[in-house]
C-alpha cells in the first residue's frame, strides 16, 4: 500500500471477525495461600539429582513476588537486596520468554525482552516478603549464580528451558495435591501462581493501584482480568451501602 501498488486495500473485502477471547483469570486456577506454601515443599522431591529443588525458588518468585515466569528466569543477583530480616525489593527490568529461535537475533530461544506493557529501559519495583528473602538467600548459598549473574539457571549454567520447569511442575501437582484437585485446572501451569499472589494482594485489602503497580499492570487491565477472582467483595459493598442508608 505504501508502494501504491495496489489500488484498493484487499483485506476490506475479506469477512472475517475476530473469536471472542476470555481476559478474565478463571478462579478456579488460584490456590489458597496453604496449597501455595505446600506446592515448593512437592517440587523439591521432584526429578533426579535434585532437579526439583534447583527450580523451587524460581517458583516463588511466580508466587511470592508474582514475576511472569520470563522475569523470574532473567532475575539477576544484582537486581536483588536480600537483608537476613525483614521486607525487601528486587527490581525487574527485563524478562526472557522462551520463543521459537527464528523469532531472535541471536539464534536463542530466550531472547532478552524489556518488560511487558512498559518501555524498554523502564524498572518495576516489586517489594518481596521475608519468606521469599530467605529462600533466595538458601538458593544463591546453594547454587550459586550463573556466569552472566541469573539466580537461576539449568544444570549446565544455561537459562532455565519452560520445558524444564513445566515438566517439575507437573510432577509435583501430583505429589501436592490428590488425584480430585490434579484433575481440575487448580494451578495447572507455573504462571498461575502469578494468578494467585494478585488475587491474595487484592482480597487482602492492598489498593489496586498499588497492586497493579507490583504486578506490572495498568489499574484498568488489573480490575477487568481478576475480576472474578475477588472474594468477599459484595459483603463488603453490602456492608457500606447498609451503613449509608442508616446514617
Amino acid at each position: 500500500m505504501e508502494l501504491e501498488e495496489l489500488s484498493a486495500n484487499p483485506l476490506h473485502r475479506i469477512k472475517w471477525k475476530p473469536p471472542k477471547t476470555t481476559e478474565t483469570v478463571d478462579p478456579r486456577v488460584v490456590v489458597n495461600p496453604r496449597q501455595a506454601q505446600e506446592l515448593p515443599t512437592a517440587v523439591t522431591y521432584v526429578g533426579k539429582r535434585g532437579r526439583g529443588r534447583r527450580l523451587m525458588a524460581l517458583f516463588a518468585c511466580m508466587y511470592y513476588a508474582a514475576l511472569r515466569p520470563g522475569e523470574a528466569v532473567a532475575l539477576r543477583k544484582d537486581d536483588c537486596n536480600l537483608p537476613e530480616h525483614g521486607w525487601e525489593r528486587i527490581l525487574v527490568d527485563v524478562s526472557r520468554p522462551e520463543v521459537n529461535t527464528q523469532w531472535t537475533n541471536t539464534g536463542d530461544a530466550h531472547g532478552e525482552r524489556g518488560l511487558k506493557h512498559r518501555g524498554r529501559n523502564d524498572v518495576r519495583p516489586v517489594p518481596i516478603p521475608p519468606a521469599l528473602v530467605k529462600i533466595l538467600r538458601q538458593h544463591i548459598e546453594e547454587y550459586g549464580l550463573s556466569a552472566d549473574g541469573r539466580l537461576f539457571q539449568s544444570e549446565r549454567g544455561g537459562v532455565v528451558a519452560s520445558t524444564a520447569y513445566t515438566e517439575v511442575w507437573q510432577e509435583a501437582r501430583k505429589l501436592a495435591f490428590t488425584p480430585a484437585q490434579v484433575a481440575p485446572p487448580l494451578v495447572r501451569r507455573p504462571y498461575d501462581l502469578r494468578h494467585a499472589a494478585v488475587s491474595l494482594w487484592l482480597n487482602a485489602g492492598v489498593s489496586a493501584p498499588d497492586v497493579a503497580e507490583r504486578a506490572g499492570h495498568s489499574v484498568d487491565v488489573l480490575l477487568r482480568v481478576y475480576a472474578k477472582c475477588l472474594d468477599g467483595q459484595q459483603e463488603i459493598a453490602n456492608r457500606r451501602i447498609d451503613d449509608a442508608l442508616a446514617a
